[in-house]
Parts: structure tokens; C-alpha cells; sequence
């Protein structure tokens, strides 16, 4: 059984179908009809096309599995069995949990980004800067923040429209980091500060911020004080709260180093619901590579499932050329940093997904960045 409808839950089904094929037998539960490349959405209100979307049904039968329409409602791990919102009982012989982590606005006067409607939330904020009626916008991540790529990939895109409508704007990023995108580490770093430095973007490093009005930012320490005529901010992210379940702080699911829940029995967590810090869809898709070893490995295949190690790469989407980036992780800090031009180690796509993402560019619609 996987619960959820996303990049994780998707991982795990087709790495499980293409390590344990007519072994395992596979239900996917979940609640969208649909799997929307959400990565992509951030260029939607840019009037870029729309990011691709696929019956999620569709994928599910390509990975040899069954789709139930309904959503998770706790879990009964003493008699391997799940229980919906939609009053069905559904055993499993092994569980894995991918539900994604939940959205909820930080700042009261500010708009928050949310990839579920990107376009919607901001097409009216880049027009009014194409028309010149703004002029100051602030980019704010609360302090505990979400992956900030998208914050990054806003700022540039922003400023880089308006200087193409010849608009002089006023652009800033106030950040707990302590460089800009510092999980990727000092080459990174430095190459999206030259970045933000070269479309005059002001950035506020080891800043906690709070938005107590309209067009008014503060800036701790230091209560400095900022007053755009837009603020844009990151969403704080909660983990599912699965009952049945001991969960970490804010509601993540706790597992060992091969993802697997502790005290538990056969169940398995991977993506944004789990309480690794990094919320990204590459390393989601790393742990449902992990889940799916491991599960195959109960199923009788004869293997030896790795330990979670993750390596993220990411594709930085600007007003002109992508940037690749990429680290090797060590205690939520990359220490092997790569900043480039051209794509690294061959990763193209804004997700790297060993068994998705060319799932993915097989069907129509799905494309690298």
C-alpha cells in the first residue's frame, strides 16, 4: 500500500515494479485525480506555459498498480491495516507512507507562495510590475522555512521582467540562511550571489523576519525595518500527523536511515511527510528508492537495500538561462558544492528521480527545465 499522489509516492511505485515486478502487488490510495509537475509552476505567472499534468491513474496502471480514489485517515499498524477518510479498511502486508507535508501562510500581509496555484497567487503581482505600479517587493522565509529555491527563482524572474519593461524595482530577500541557498553549500552560494548581485536584488542573510502590516517588514536582529509595497514569502510546512503513528516535532513521521518508521512494523515514510529538513522532491524520491529496496527485499528479492545517503541537485530557473546545481549532503548542509551553466552529471530535470523523471520525458508534455 502507498498513500499519497505525488513525486515520492510515484518513485516508489515504479522503483518497486522495476525491482520486485510480479512479487509485490501494489495499491497506490490517494486523493488527486491528477500528478502536477509542481516544480515547474513557479514560471506560470511569468505567461509561461502551464506545468505539465498527467492523469495520475494513468501512471499508476504503468506501474502495475491499483489506484484507490479516497485519502488516508490513520493508520493500524497491530493489524497492518489503513483506515480512509472514506470509512474503508485496506490491509497491507507493507505500508508506505507519502503524503506530503502541509502548506500553512506564515504572514497574515504578505502573499504565500503555494505551487498548487502559483499563478493565481501571483499573475496579478507581475503584471502590476510590468505596468510600473510597483516598485518595491520584498522575498521573506519565515524561520522555518520551506525549500527556498522557488523564493530564489521569483526574486530573478521578477527583477528580470522588470528590467525588460524598463521598471526601476526595488527588490529584496530576508533569509534565516546564512548565505543565500547555503543547504548546496560555498560554490552555490556564491554563484546565486553573484546572481541576485548582477539584477541589483538585496539579500538579508541570518534574517528573521516578521510582516506585522501591510508593507512593512522587520528584520530581526537588529529590528531593521523595510517597507515594500509587496511582500512574497515561503510557507511554514507541517508534517501529516498520521494517527496510529509517533510523529516528530510539527507533525513529520520519524524513520531510521532506511526509512523505515521506528515500532512501527512494515512501515515506511518518504518525501515532505517525513523529518529529514530538506523538503525536496529529488530527495523524496532518493528515500522512495530506499523504501522500494527494502521492500523488495521482504518480497524475496534477492538484494541489499542502501541506507539513505542523499546527493540533491537542482535546476535554478532565472529570467534567462537555467543554473544546475548539486551538493552532497552532510547534517542538512551541502559540503561537495557545484554551481554550473551546463547540467551536472547528467541531470537535466528540476526533480532527479531515478525511475520518475524518465518516466516522465517518455510521456507528452514532460520535459527537462
Amino acid at each position: 500500500m502507498i498513500a499519497g499522489g505525488g513525486i515520492a509516492a510515484l518513485e516508489a511505485a515504479l522503483a518497486l515494479s522495476e525491482l520486485a515486478g510480479a512479487r509485490v502487488s501494489m495499491t497506490v490510495l490517494a486523493p488527486n485525480d491528477e500528478f502536477v509537475y509542481r516544480p515547474m509552476t513557479v514560471r506560470e505567472p511569468f505567461a509561461y506555459s502551464a506545468a505539465a499534468r498527467h492523469p495520475l491513474a494513468s501512471i499508476v496502471r504503468d506501474a502495475g498498480a491499483g489506484l484507490v480514489a479516497d485519502e488516508l485517515g490513520w493508520v493500524e499498524p497491530g493489524k497492518q491495516l489503513v483506515h480512509t477518510k472514506g470509512g474503508m479498511d485496506l490491509p497491507y502486508d507493507a505500508l508506505v507512507l507519502a503524503l506530503g507535508a502541509k502548506l500553512r501562510p506564515r504572514y497574515a500581509h504578505a502573499a504565500t507562495i503555494d505551487d498548487r496555484r502559483m499563478d493565481e497567487t501571483l499573475h496579478g503581482l507581475v503584471q502590476d510590475v510590468e505596468m510600473g505600479y510597483v516598485k518595491t517587493v520584498a522575498f521573506v522565509a519565515p524561520g522555518r522555512m520551506a525549500w527556498p529555491l522557488p523564493l530564489y527563482e521569483l526574486a530573478l524572474m521578477t527583477a528580470g521582467r522588470a528590467y525588460d519593461m524598463n521598471v526601476n524595482l526595488e527588490a529584496a530577500i530576508v533569509t534565516p540562511e546564512d548565505k543565500p541557498l547555503a543547504v548546496f553549500g560555498q560554490e552555490v552560494s556564491d554563484g546565486v550571489a553573484a546572481l541576485l548581485a548582477g539584477k541589483d536584488i538585496t539579500v538579508i542573510t541570518s534574517g528573521y523576519a516578521e510582516v506585522p502590516a501591510q508593507g512593512e517588514v522587520v528584520v530581526n536582529p537588529g529590528e531593521r525595518r523595510l517597507a515594500p509595497e509587496r511582500v512574497i514569502a515561503l510557507p511554514e510546512l507541517y508534517g501529516p500527523s498520521v494517527r496510529g503513528l509517533h510523529v516528530g516535532e510539527h507533525g513529520f513521521i520519524r524513520v531510521d536511515k532506511f526509512c523505515r518508521v521506528p515500532n512501527a512494523g512494515p512501515v515506511f515514510a518518504a518525501g515532505d511527510a517525513v523529518d529529514f529538513p530538506i523538503k525536496q522532491g529529488g530527495v523524496g524520491a532518493q528515500q522512495a528508492d530506499v523504501v522500494a529496496e527494502s521492500i523488495a527485499q521482504l518480497a524475496g528479492v534477492d538484494i541489499e537495500p542502501r541506507a539513505f545517503n542523499p546527493v540533491i541537485h537542482g535546476v535554478l530557473l532565472t529570467d534567462e538561462r537555467p543554473r544546475y546545481l548539486a551538493a552532497k549532503l552532510t547534517g542538512g548542509h551541502g559540503f561537495v558544492s557545484q554551481f554550473s551553466d551546463t547540467p551536472i552529471d547528467g541531470v537535466t530535470q528540476k526533480v532527479a528521480a531515478r525511475y520518475l523523471a524518465p518516466y516522465l520525458e517518455t510521456r507528452e508534455g514532460a520535459v527537462p527545465a
